[in-house]
């Protein structure tokens, strides 16, 4: 499935026409859907489906706002499904670096921000926590983090869809 992005001035090649990132299984991980929300920005909602433990039995799903002054300022993710996860808030708010206002650089690409959002979530990163209770139990006690991780998709996540 490929979806069309409109938005004059965009000179990201991730966004621009086609939206390759949209296609279930593309390079850069599990990922579906995209949509435009408004003439102001560029909204990409997608479901990350991890196939390793203990994200593997749901999918979640996360929205990516890029604002109109885009490429200059970085883009926004935030997670719409409950996730268990020491650099995740409870808001969905995500503790990603490279999309600070001080580390982000024009150059990035789509791409690079959607690789390193899933490589933080398969390696969560305890030493820059949003929630210091969970990297507290990463570091310390993985097996329970593992369990506890493993059942809030059961509760809030969404339903893999079928490749």
């Amino acid at each position: 499935m490929i979806m069309q992005l409109k938005k004059p001035g965009i000179q990201d090649g991730d966004k621009q026409g086609k939206c390759s990132l949209c296609k279930t299984g593309s390079r850069v991980d599990k990922i579906a859907a995209c949509s435009s929300r408004a003439r102001s920005k560029i909204a990409a909602s997608r479901r990350l489906m991890k196939d390793n433990p203990p994200y593997d039995k749901g999918a979640f799903r996360m929205e990516i706002n890029f604002p109109a002054e885009y490429p200059l300022k970085p883009p926004k993710i935030t997670f719409k499904t409950k996730i268990y996860h020491p650099n995740i808030d409870e808001n969905g708010q995500v503790c990603l670096p490279g999309i600070s206002a001080e580390n982000w650089k024009p150059a990035t690409r789509t791409g690079q921000v959607i690789q390193s959002l899933t490589a933080l979530v398969n390696d969560p990163q305890p030493e820059d926590p949003l929630q210091a209770d969970l990297a507290e139990e990463y570091s310390k006690d993985r097996k329970k983090f593992c369990k506890n991780a493993k059942e809030v998709p059961k509760k809030y996540g969404e339903k893999r869809p079928v490749d």
